[in-house]
């Protein structure tokens, strides 16, 4: 369960409390929610979309399992787990109402209504039992929790023996030429989009800030083992622009 002793944590390049993240990340992504597809297809070109595909390929989800998607925002990682394996007890929990309801409306459409249960909750408090998933996913998630160590270890609890958790998330580019026309885009365009588009400049500052505060690919893998992971293991995708990370429960 979460430390409840409140800390200092990163919002982008800003110093706050830990309760202070959690308010302004549900802030944020309520103020993005109704855009927030049409720019990821916009900042990424599309490919978070071959990102996320790799994320459930890796994952490779078997029968009459359960799985939770944490942080599932729009479902579209849902969407994936689903269309690869329909026998899936499949739970979706975000932070944020906006973002479960505008998943809902968007996945309504493709997959039965009852295929998924969606639920508004903390990730730092999940409301489930010990030893209960197969599988968590979190896909762009994890660098918005307040504390990733009491996040790693709610994920750990609710996970049964044997259970995987894999973690999609930027991460850093290994090529120093790379880096600095990934870090120029990043900063000059990526807020710039965000203000044409979703009308919230401020909402894609912090995102390109917070994914330079996020663990690197061998630090997240550490923070996995040290809260209790097994046979972690990464792939970097697009250069090192993001990275799944695989851990085991055992």
């Amino acid at each position: 369960m979460e430390d409840t002793h409140l800390q200092e944590t990163d919002f982008g390049y800003r110093t706050v409390s830990e309760e202070e993240k959690a308010g302004l990340v549900k802030g944020v992504f309520t103020n993005v929610s109704s855009k927030y597809d049409i720019m990821n297809d916009t900042m990424s070109f599309g490919v978070h979309r071959v990102w996320k595909d790799a994320l459930v390929d890796w994952m490779s989800p078997l029968d009459n399992t359960a799985c939770l998607d944490l942080a599932g925002g729009t479902g579209d990682i849902a969407k994936r787990i689903l269309k690869r394996n329909n026998k899936i007890d499949l739970h979706v929990v975000d932070l944020t109402p906006d973002m479960i309801f505008e998943g809902r409306n968007k996945l309504t459409k493709d997959i039965p209504h009852k295929a998924i249960s969606w639920i508004v909750g903390d990730g730092l408090q999940l409301p489930f039992q010990d030893n209960q998933f197969d599988y968590c996913t979190i896909g762009f998630g994890l660098r918005n929790f307040r504390n990733y160590s009491n996040a790693l270890k709610e994920i750990y609890r609710v996970l049964k023996i044997g259970g995987r958790l894999l973690v999609l998330e930027f991460s850093k580019v290994s090529n120093s030429g790379l880096r600095q026309l990934y870090d120029s885009y990043s900063f000059n365009v990526i807020p710039e989009l965000g203000g044409l588009i979703a009308k919230d400049k401020d909402s894609y500052q912090y995102l390109v800030e917070s994914i330079r505060r996020f663990p690197t690919q061998e630090h997240l893998k550490a923070l996995m083992r040290e809260t209790g992971y097994e046979n972690i293991r990464y792939r970097n995708l697009s250069f090192g622009v993001v990275a799944i990370h695989s851990g085991w429960k055992v």
